[in-house]
């Protein structure tokens, strides 16, 4: 695998550019917002969303998708759940049908509820049967980009694919684990925010540890719960995907969700 494209310029995308760069001859980034794109290209750095953080050289920052799907062998999806049905529907006429699709967006979509291989999964199968699988895990963009240690999720039905992907991705500081339950990765990685957002609640109250690991702890049980009837395996919520992105998420200060609970219980509204 040569050509990888990440579709999505925000932090966790430009990070996983940042380290994802050493393993490929080529890197494109798609950035939606052009000015943002072309600016990336000049000074080497995502000032907007990842500040502090140069861009290795063979990184090279585009606007347009035909340019940053051109030959991809590999394709990164990074975009937010909300816009990723729009958006692999614009992709479709530059995929080409060899290509591995690689879904990094947490979230699922919203009214249909669907997860992201599943929205992958309705679009592209209009043009042919794609190979789809996901990356997830306890992951801060900030502490990727500096190049500390992480281990991820690579999750596929498919395991081959996994495979090609973890031989593809894994780096010195950046670990990839295989998983066939692909339910279960993409469930752990969207219900734990719900959690998050109560710990930050919890936090801001001036609750303490107890509180907060009775949070968690029950957190994890109804999640694992959930997932289990929607089709997932319960140890997959016992592992990265599902226990080891909770805890970075309800803790961490870099956790957006944390910092809305943090917010919330400090009399700020949500749309604040």
């Amino acid at each position: 695998m040569r050509r990888l494209s990440i579709i999505g310029g925000g932090s966790w995308g430009t990070a996983l550019a940042i380290v994802l760069a050493p393993r490929f001859p080529q890197v494109r980034l798609w950035v939606y917002e052009r000015d943002l794109a072309l600016r990336m290209q000049r000074v080497r750095e995502n000032d907007l969303y990842l500040p502090g953080f140069n861009l290795p050289a063979n990184v090279s920052v585009t606007s347009r998708l035909d340019e940053a799907l051109d030959g991809a062998e590999i394709v990164l999806g990074v975009m937010p759940s909300h816009h990723a049905r729009r958006l692999y529907l614009e992709m479709l006429p530059y995929l080409e049908p060899s290509v591995l699709l690689v879904s990094a967006t947490k979230g699922l979509e919203e009214g249909s509820l669907l997860r992201m291989s599943q929205v992958i999964a309705e679009v592209v199968s209009e043009r042919f049967e794609p190979r789809v699988a996901v990356l997830s895990g306890p992951t801060f963009a900030r502490e990727v980009a500096r190049g500390e240690p992480a281990a991820v999720v690579i999750a596929s039905p498919d395991h081959e694919l996994a495979c090609l992907v973890q031989a593809a991705f894994s780096g010195p500081t950046f670990r990839l684990y295989t998983n066939s339950d692909i339910i279960g990765v993409e469930l752990g990685g969207a219900l734990k925010n719900i959690v998050a957002i109560g710990a930050g609640v919890c936090h801001g109250l001036g609750l303490g540890s107890n509180t907060l690991a009775a949070l968690i702890s029950r957190g994890l049980a109804e999640i694992t719960r959930l997932a289990v009837a929607m089709g997932a395996e319960a140890r997959t919520l016992a592992g990265l995907a599902g226990l080891g992105d909770l805890v970075l998420t309800s803790t961490g200060d870099l956790s957006r969700n944390r910092t809305v609970g943090l917010k919330l219980a400090r009399g700020h509204r949500l749309d604040e």
